[in-house]
């Protein structure tokens, strides 16, 4: 028997399905502490928070680690590449769920929807929303993978010029034009819309800084929908109290969660996402399909596996 920890709920259909496909795996739901199930796992299929040096360490038997998100950065990569454990994510399950986040948040902004709640609360009957439009603006999108391609799919369709901005300026789907990140600051003054989806690596991290908000146009609405660390906090709260820009929504931060404190959450034009861009019912189910498919080509013992993380690289 193989055996296999799962340290996140899943629901019973889904087990079923695992157990009725896989009759030749034991299946264990349990927390990373559980000790037994810990030392004797072959395959853990985790969120990945739970996986550090320490509980790495216990797990004895560990040859495959299949992480149900895409970051990886607070994991001990080194580790897991030195013990040659193979390490796959579920790439490419977010993009709808993001995609339909940022969505929203931009035609929230531009069709004034939180004004006509505050005057709903207010009994308060006006015309004077300040509306907008998405269409004929322009969005650069920093990082168009799967999930910055999509976005930029939803976004021609809205009748938006889009930007991709990459590190080596290489073509990438649905994207009109598209620049390294060298080009930033050329490009920056040229866009209305600002979206990152980068995930954390060595190239990432401070990427942005207050300069490029202060080239930014001054109605122009940033978000980061990727992780935290790609511009110092204290920056960003810098240019937003200068108002070099319109609005800022921000689904991730340097750390989380946000304090109560934190100015963020007071700051005109600031919109504050607590990382919940990717929740959807449909989220594990997805997960499972990829982790399906992987344990597969596990069982017969293949090399053929969907999402091979880089230790190296941290994707």
């Amino acid at each position: 028997m193989t055996n296999v920890l799962i340290t996140f709920t899943v629901k019973e259909e889904l087990m079923q399905r695992l157990r009725s496909e896989f009759p030749q795996v034991d299946f264990t739901i349990s927390t990373i502490k559980d000790q037994n199930a810990l030392e004797t796992a072959e395959v853990i299929l985790t969120y990945g928070e739970d996986v550090n040096k320490e509980t790495l360490g216990q797990a004895l038997a560990l040859k495959w680690l299949m992480v149900a998100s895409a970051g990886l950065e607070k994991m001990p990569l080194r580790e897991i590449g030195e013990r040659n454990i193979l390490i796959t994510n579920v790439k490419g399950i977010h993009k709808t769920p993001m995609t339909e986040s940022v969505m929203a948040h931009l035609l929230a902004i531009k069709r004034a929807v939180p004004w006509i709640y505050s005057q709903q609360r207010k009994n308060e009957w006006s015309k004077r929303s300040g509306s907008s439009e998405l269409f004929g603006s322009t969005a650069l999108i920093i990082g168009p993978g799967a999930i910055g391609s999509e976005i930029g799919r939803l976004l021609q369709a809205f009748g938006v010029k889009t930007i991709g901005c990459n590190r080596s300026g290489k073509q990438a789907p649905h994207m009109d034009d598209m620049i390294a990140f060298e080009q930033l600051n050329d490009t920056l003054p040229q866009v209305n819309i600002v979206i990152s989806v980068l995930p954390s690596t060595p190239e990432t991290r401070g990427l942005l800084t207050y300069e490029h908000f202060v080239l930014m146009k001054e109605d122009a609405i940033f978000m980061n929908f990727g992780r935290g660390d790609l511009i110092k906090e204290e920056q960003l709260i810098k240019a937003m109290a200068e108002h070099q820009i319109a609005f800022c929504v921000l689904d991730v931060f340097e750390n989380e969660p946000l304090e109560e404190n934190h100015p963020f959450w007071d700051m005109n034009g600031v919109i504050v996402s607590p990382h919940v861009s990717s929740h959807s019912s449909e989220y594990v189910p997805r997960a499972i399909e990829i982790f399906i498919q992987n344990l597969q080509e596990w069982m017969k013992e293949g090399t053929d596996f969907q999402n091979v993380i880089d230790v190296e690289k941290g994707y």
